[in-house]
């Protein structure tokens, strides 16, 4: 068996790599310290058990197994989470998780878990895995093919009409991404898995690469489908998961498969022309960011890291915190520090109450910590600002 780690914590993932390694010599183990490079490991060799943490730069685990389900089916899938992410490990078993491991990975109950996952692989069929190879391979040329017809590039002798038969009428869609300084691996992942995905719900067709920035995809829509429709879907849902701006065209409909090469010219030529913007990176979030604002109203009081809420709208740390201050215009530390002090101003209202009490209900265990916190913010104690208000004090 070949079986992947992903964790960026470097002792968690080699502690695991080693026991596996001595639970099961006979398998090949790899580690990831990202989901870009654990895309590259299943890209260049197949996989048969992911184990992934749930807070992963990049992506975290959870969007890494969703959107990698479709390109890989036969991959069992496995989550590692901390106590304070449980919650976001039954998600996981919920969206196809085999199973989860909670931190610190005990050895006894790694290798129950991979001798399991090993007995269930073993009986999948010799055919089934024929078959699945098959598919891949045929699917492999037929996208080779198109690439090459889109390109203007010569494919040979190659009999194409059983392709162009199944496709008599189509579209073509183009999305194209804005390149940074660092490579497009991850992003073309997210990209290509989504609009297979969306191609599939709404008609047949399939994706192809068109170069490290660009993807082209090939759709025939059920009867009664839009193409306007399919293009929103496409862009709500890469608006939700990619992290850098993107452009989204299509064609008119059309059944000359000779015209392919001329419409794909004519889409980078629109791209080229600014005619269509990049979709704002301001919006690919917005959604997600006044999720989290109603989760922190509710939750103020609970453990709320960074990490944590990023993790609850399904978003990279990083890219929430940014995210998070374009729509805020606070960081997001500051922001649940000044909600859970104006709480405070309220609760200290209330003379039933003692402060160690009002220190636990905006979410501060430390009675010193509350204190500090309030004086630095309002310059005055919370005693002192219930004196000023002229309620008496209170034991605590």
């Amino acid at each position: 068996m070949n079986i992947l780690i992903a964790d960026d914590e470097r002792a968690i993932r080699e502690g695991i790599g080693r026991t596996i390694g001595q639970l099961c010599p006979e398998d090949r183990v790899d580690v990831a310290a990202s989901t870009e490079e654990a895309i590259r490991i299943m890209e260049e060799r197949r996989i048969d058990i992911v184990l992934t943490d749930i807070l992963m730069p990049g992506m975290n685990g959870l969007e890494f197994m969703k959107i990698s389900k479709r390109k890989y089916p036969y991959v069992k899938w496995v989550v590692i989470s901390a106590h304070s992410e449980f919650s976001y490990a039954q998600e996981a078993v919920r969206l196809g998780a085999r199973d989860y491991l909670l931190k610190p990975i005990g050895k006894n109950r790694l290798q129950e878990l991979i001798h399991g996952l090993a007995e269930e692989i073993r009986k999948d069929s010799e055919l089934s895995k024929e078959s699945e190879r098959l598919k891949a391979n045929l699917r492999f040329l037929r996208e080779g093919v198109f690439r090459r017809l889109a390109s203007g590039l010569d494919i040979g002798n190659l009999d194409i009409r059983p392709f162009i038969e199944d496709y008599h009428h189509f579209y073509l869609t183009m999305v194209r991404m804005e390149a940074g300084d660092r490579g497009m691996r991850l992003e073309h992942f997210i990209v290509e898995n989504v609009l297979s995905e969306l191609i599939e719900r709404h008609g047949r067709g399939f994706v192809v690469s068109y170069d490290k920035q660009t993807l082209l995809g090939l759709i025939t829509l059920k009867e009664g489908a839009g193409m306007d429709e399919f293009q929103e879907d496409v862009k709500r849902h890469l608006n939700h998961v990619l992290k850098v701006p993107f452009q989204m065209i299509h064609s008119g409909l059309t059944s000359d498969f000779g015209a392919v090469p001329q419409v794909v010219t004519r889409m980078r030529e629109a791209f080229a022309s600014q005619a269509f913007e990049f979709e704002p990176l301001k919006r690919s979030g917005e959604k997600a960011i006044d999720v989290a604002l109603q989760y922190i109203k509710e939750h103020y009081c609970e453990d709320l890291s960074l990490e944590k809420m990023a993790s609850v709208v399904f978003l990279n740390p990083a890219y929430f915190s940014q995210l998070f201050k374009l729509k805020t215009g606070l960081g997001y530390k500051e922001y649940v520090t000044s909600l859970r002090l104006e709480q405070a101003k309220l609760l200290l209202l209330n003379t039933q109450l003692k402060l160690t009490e009002i220190a636990e209900r905006v979410g501060y265990q430390d009675m010193r910590h509350f204190t500090q916190m309030f004086r630095k913010r309002f310059q005055i104690t919370p005693t002192e600002y219930r004196q000023q208000q002229n309620i008496p004090a209170t034991r605590g």
